[in-house]
């Protein structure tokens, strides 16, 4: 996942205070689901391309080894990432599931 792209998904849920009330809005323009998807391709895209880029490397079709390793490493983190934000919102859950009511 891209730091462009996060940022953009993070504009995209505005908060805005209500000033009759201190309740919160989100903005509707993308829905969590749709977010979620589009991140979940994202990572996905990243992965093929950075199998590819090791599928030239093997094969010796690539031309600049920088820029395939640079693929690589970046299918790499974004897998990272996208595992950790998984791993945090169980956890979220499974916190908010003990919560007594």
């Amino acid at each position: 996942m891209k730091l462009s792209t996060i940022s953009e998904t993070l504009n995209a849920i505005k908060l805005e205070e209500s000033k009759s009330s201190n309740s919160l809005k989100i903005n509707d323009d993308k829905s969590f689901d749709k977010m979620l998807k589009d991140a979940v391709n994202e990572v996905n895209n990243q992965q093929v391309q950075g199998y590819k880029a090791m599928e030239g490397i093997a094969t010796g079709k690539v031309t600049n080894l920088q820029e395939a390793v640079k693929q690589i490493e970046e299918a790499e983190l974004s897998l990272k990432l996208a595992l950790e934000t998984k791993n945090k919102a169980i956890n979220a859950y499974k916190e908010i599931m003990k919560m007594q009511i």
